[in-house]
């Protein structure tokens, strides 16, 4: 398996797990946060759904520079916008894998703050680590849910909430 299949697989993989999750986002929830420097359920949440969308905007570009417009945060109000946000940037991130070339996994990619650069990878490990963000933030809105007495789906094996004991 070569690594861009390799990486589509992946993606699609967390898009399912974050799906069932997504399903479950509770109304009248979206300002909670556990602590007050956190950040609040429906920020976490739209967040994560924005990832799925990143292999395809680390593909096309070399840089994100946050200082100067490159991001923009999406504002999402309900469990139905977030699902809707999930699947298009899900399908964007997995259409920019399917037309790539290994090539184009070699080139740096960068993200900036007003042209300091924070981080920088080349545009494989780039998308590895959105996976891992993927995953990292995901397991934050789990304790989120924990801690409102919201049932977890199963993740990578089953979960308290998922199997009969």
């Amino acid at each position: 398996m070569d690594t861009l299949q390799q990486l589509k697989s992946e993606l699609e993989q967390e898009y399912q797990i974050t799906k069932n999750f997504i399903a479950l986002f509770p109304a009248g929830k979206n300002e909670y946060a556990p602590h007050e420097k956190s950040m609040k359920m429906m920020r976490l949440a739209t967040h994560l759904v924005e990832v799925f969308e990143w292999p395809n905007t680390i593909l096309k570009t070399s840089e994100l520079d946050f200082a100067k417009g490159g991001y923009v945060p999406t504002n999402l109000s309900t469990k139905e916008d977030l699902l809707k946000k999930l699947d298009g940037d899900y399908i964007a991130g997995k259409k920019a894998l399917e037309e790539a070339k290994e090539e184009d996994l070699i080139p740096s990619w960068t993200i900036k703050n007003d042209g300091h650069e924070l981080a920088s990878w080349s545009k494989y490990a780039a998308i590895r680590h959105s996976l891992n963000q993927i995953t990292h933030h995901r397991a934050q809105l789990g304790v989120y849910y924990r801690l409102n007495d919201i049932p977890l789906p199963a993740s990578y094996g089953p979960s308290a909430d998922s199997q009969n004991f």
